[in-house]
């Protein structure tokens, strides 16, 4: 292709229609660049595409390229994926969030914002105090032995992760700030000690969560008989700020930052509700008992309804009875191994509740009876008072407990959907809405239920049976764990004054080393035996003291190490003010949906603390931790079962000759296959490491956004990652091809304008030539746009990679006909647009696209830029053809390409230029043979002509 001159300002442009062989050197005004004939050889050679052998080349790389300064002005992004608790192995799922992190980092990079993407290690825990207990070594060492491991596996991600940023939460260097948090909390007396019920195992002498106490009441671990103990806890004040906790939801809600559903649980989970704890007389027989049991509703509405009482476990009738009843405590031993929605429940004897309506003597006389009384696991002990009034009509809880115990009895209906009572549902289902109160509640029929629950209060509060409050589900958060593995809770215990502060010149209080304990693979927590340790002179009096032998909870780790990230090796306090202002809140907060609760709940909270206390100073506005947070969906494994005997079945007993009919080696018939939930037991799992030496990081990557959108499941199917592969294969080609093409001198838009100054004196051939790089060149815009929105929306990466293989096949498709620099540039930008999802492969393609800076990486060059739109679409670009689909009388007759109509053209004038350019076409011609389309009575041109329909 010969070249012409823009002499006025020095560049060159191709011109469509001429030819052109490639030189060796070409002249770009005054400019002569030379390609070498190394350079050459690198850019033309048939080289082998070897993923991995690419992952190993470009992370040496990137790890000798030192981090370079962003521009000023430019804009912060903190991305954070939840860190990971370090077991020693990472597995798909950690892949699917670490992937996404990297890539919507690395697209930020691109356009030049100052991203940070740090990582470290959730590194306390009960896990690591059990292993360490199995093998005899200490807990410190498992740790950092695992943390070692799982860097190495992170590493071959191609992750761009800023290890200058690492921490570990069991790293004296980091929970000597923990506890500098909690000293601050202790100060404003938001930390303070008060006595909880919890399970304790005798034999292993350590605190047990719910979980680890099985259906029979006893240790996961040692199979004793768990205890119900009393013991001093420390809890943090989360209650002071249930009001801003709530109330800011609304502004995580704008513009969808946060997932509805998250919001939703965290809702539910602080649980605030207006209602009235109203009294319920107890008739007691063989018993001095209290007077009366309060219970709190949110639903006055349902008194009428009333037909049992159930308490929690820990309410004081219970404790009361249960030391003289031993069928009770029997029934109190097992509920600890139950899940919190059992329907079992215990009749207690001898004591039966009256309805405080009973006392009015227009109450129906079903509502004056007394009621029976349970206990029942799914009462909580700390919400509300305890006890729960159950109505099976109008609670589903109530209504599948009352269902358990009294199958053959009637539910009693108290409100209906109408007046006639003709839409409620059936007896069968409880009706849980509000609505018109029934005949079954007496003087109150026919008025609406909320009125009436009000006006019942109000009548119940006169005779001091009622009184109307507000409640909340949360509860100050328990931080105390009597275990060894966690951050020690820097107080010290003096008879004369109390809990003491460790002074801050003596933080951190490190946790001795016992490694005779671990040795010994003893159980319970060493710390309380360590006399040398817990003997200490009282910071205050100098008499002797104890050091505090619980830990904290690892939620409390977990709460501020965001924040830690920021300023990672400051001695001096938790971050310095001018960073936590500079740099927080974390931009996109990554994780899974498991998290949606405590942990994020506790994040919000002592952020909250932490941006009003002395280490930040004055701040303002809403203060939340996490901007945007992303729920990515779990990946499930193919699992095969037996068919005949539902059993899950071993790699190695499965015949996968045919992937399509996988066999049961044992009976040759077809095995079930399903997708599943990843473990061992169902022979399930994959290990990343293993798909990435095979496929390499970036078909990995590439294939693992492309299975699902972010927050769906992924099933993971190993066998479809050939398609990514072979996609990659076919850029890898593109690249070669266009790689001794000179890049443009100037932008793609200058080369289209200078043309289109001569688009009425262009050829036919010319002007076919133009179709197609306008055609290339719309899809490039148009996959830019694309890219870049579900880039920033992050939940729509899988379209990323589909968007991507389009406009590969499009440039494919055009490349006969299209100039070669309009080509280069296309390519160009659709390795700059995968350069965040396939970094390692991105960054080869660059290196043979530019090869006289070889080293230099796309991520760090100007030109590599993420690319965005010029505007040529709009004013350059339209289609000069379109397809017209052509109707008579509304049946399809064929379709042709016709002349894109000029815009402003009236109706008439549209529709004679649609039918004129159908006939002139060969279709047109031949397919409307035989109909006098001018005698149509009528021609509808919808769609700006891209439809006309003849009606005969």
């Amino acid at each position: 292709m010969t070249m012409i001159y823009g002499r006025s300002i020095g560049r060159a442009l191709p011109r469509l229609g001429a030819q052109r062989s490639v030189p060796s050197c070409s002249r770009f005004g005054n400019d002569i660049r030379c390609l070498s004939i190394t350079a050459q050889r690198y850019a033309n050679s048939d080289a082998k595409l070897d993923l991995p052998a690419l992952d190993q080349k470009w992370r040496k790389k990137w790890a000798a390229l030192q981090k370079t300064k962003s521009a000023d002005g430019a804009q912060k992004k903190y991305v954070l994926p939840m860190f990971p608790y370090p077991s020693g192995y990472l597995h798909l799922g950690h892949l699917r969030v670490y992937a996404i992190a990297d890539v919507v980092a690395r697209f930020h990079s691109l356009r030049g914002h100052d991203v940070i993407l740090p990582m470290g290690w959730d590194a306390f825990g009960l896990p690591a105090e059990n292993a360490a207990i199995e093998r005899g070594i200490n807990p410190a060492t498992w740790t950092k032995s695992n943390i070692a491991k799982m860097k190495e596996q992170l590493d071959i991600m191609n992750g761009s992760w800023d290890w200058s940023r690492e921490l570990a939460t069991c790293d004296p260097s980091f929970y000597k700030h923990t506890q500098k948090i909690f000293l601050l909390l202790h100060g404003q007396g938001l930390a303070y000690q008060d006595e909880a019920e919890v399970n304790y195992d005798p034999v292993d002498k350590t605190v047990l969560a719910n979980e680890q106490v099985d259906a029979n009441g006893c240790s996961w671990r040692s199979g004793a008989k768990v205890e119900k103990r009393k013991l001093k806890q420390w809890f943090l004040r989360i209650s002071e700020f249930r009001d801003s906790l709530l109330q800011d939801l609304e502004v995580l809600g704008k513009n969808g930052d946060w997932p509805e559903r998250v919001l939703t649980m965290q809702n539910n989970w602080l649980g605030k509700s207006m209602g009235a704890t109203i009294k319920f007389p107890l008739m007691a027989f063989e018993h001095v008992m209290h007077s009366a049991i309060e219970v709190f509703t949110s639903r006055p509405d349902t008194l009428f309804g009333v037909q049992y009482l159930a308490l929690a476990s820990t309410h004081p009738v219970v404790a009361q009875l249960a030391a003289k009843d031993p069928e009770l405590q029997a029934f109190l031993d097992t509920l600890p191994g139950l899940p919190p929605d059992s329907k079992v429940g215990y009749l207690l004897p001898h004591i039966r509740a009256v309805n405080p309506l009973a006392y009015h003597e227009e109450t129906p006389e079903a509502t004056k009876k007394s009621i029976p009384i349970y206990v029942a696991p799914y009462v909580l002990g700390d919400y509300g008072e305890g006890a729960v009034m159950g109505v099976p009509a109008h609670d589903v809880r109530d209504h599948s407990f009352w269902k358990t115990h009294h199958k053959d009895e009637p539910v009693r209906f108290v409100l209906a959907a109408s007046e006639d009572e003709s839409t409620t549902a059936l007896a069968n289902e409880p009706y849980i809405d509000h609505g018109i109160m029934t005949a079954h509640s007496g003087l109150f029929q026919g008025r609406s239920s909320k009125e009436a629950g009000e006006m019942l209060v109000s009548i119940l509060e006169e005779a001091d049976l009622a009184k109307p409050v507000e409640k909340w589900r949360l509860r100050d958060w328990l931080v105390s764990r009597q275990r060894y593995w966690g951050t020690p809770i820097p107080i010290i215990h003096c008879h004369s004054c109390g809990a003491v502060p460790v002074p801050e010149d003596q933080l951190p209080v490190e946790l001795p080393k016992v490694d005779e304990h671990w040795a010994g693979k003893k159980a319970g927590n060493p710390l309380e035996t360590l006399d040398n340790w817990v003997n200490t002179p009282c910071p205050r009096c100098q008499g002797p003291a104890k050091r505090d032998t619980d830990t904290m909870d690892t939620f409390v780790d977990s709460s501020w190490y965001f924040a830690r990230f920021v300023d990672p090796r400051n001695t001096e306090a938790p971050f310095s003010a001018e960073k936590a202002k500079k740099m927080l809140p974390v931009d996109l907060y990554i994780g899974g949906i498991e998290h949606a609760i405590l942990h994020l709940l506790y994040s919000r909270f002592i952020y909250k603390f932490l941006m009003s206390s002395s280490l930040v100073g004055e701040t303002e506005g809403v203060q939340e931790p996490f901007k945007r947070l992303i729920t990515q969906g779990m990946v499930h494994g193919k699992t095969y079962t037996d068919p005949a005997t539902g059993k899950f079945l071993k790699p190695d007993e499965v015949d996968l000759s045919d992937p399509a009919k996988p066999k049961v080696v044992a009976t040759g018939e077809v095995a079930s296959v399903s997708y599943e939930k990843m473990s061992k037991s169902k022979y399930n799992g994959v290990d990343p490491t293993d798909v990435i030496n095979l496929h390499g990081a970036d078909a990995t990557r590439a294939h693992m956004l492309f299975q699902a959108p972010v927050s769906e499941v992924l099933d993971w199917d190993g066998e479809k990652i050939v398609g990514v592969t072979r996609w990659l294969g076919r850029v890898w080609d593109l690249v070669q091809r266009v790689s001794s093409t000179p890049s443009l001198p100037t932008p793609v838009r200058e080369f289209f304008e200078k043309e289109a100054e001569r688009f009425g004196k262009m050829t036919e051939k010319e002007l076919g030539q133009w179709d197609k790089a306008a055609r290339v060149w719309r899809e490039v815009q148009k996959t830019i746009r694309s890219v870049t929105g579900s880039y920033e929306k992050v939940y729509a990466l899988n379209t990323v990679v589909s968007d991507l293989m389009i406009l590969t096949n499009v440039i494919v498709e055009e490349e006969k006909g299209v100039p070669e620099e309009v080509r280069r540039e296309a390519v160009e930008a659709l390795v700059r647009m995968m350069a965040p999802i396939t970094p390692a492969f991105a960054e080869e393609c660059w290196a043979v696209l530019h090869p006289s800076k070889p080293e230099t990486s796309i991520f760090k060059s100007e030109r590599g830029r993420f690319p965005v739109v010029d505007g040529t679409v709009e004013s350059l670009l339209q289609p000069r053809k379109q397809t017209c689909a052509v109707q008579v009388n509304g049946r399809l007759k064929f379709a042709a390409e016709i002349a894109v109509p000029p815009v402003g053209l009236g109706e008439d004038e549209k529709r004679e230029w649609v039918v004129g350019g159908v006939m002139k076409t060969e279709e047109g011609r031949n397919k409307l043979k035989g109909v006098d389309v001018r005698k149509a009575k009528k021609v509808v041109v919808v769609k700006d002509g891209k439809l006309v329909n003849f009606v005969m």
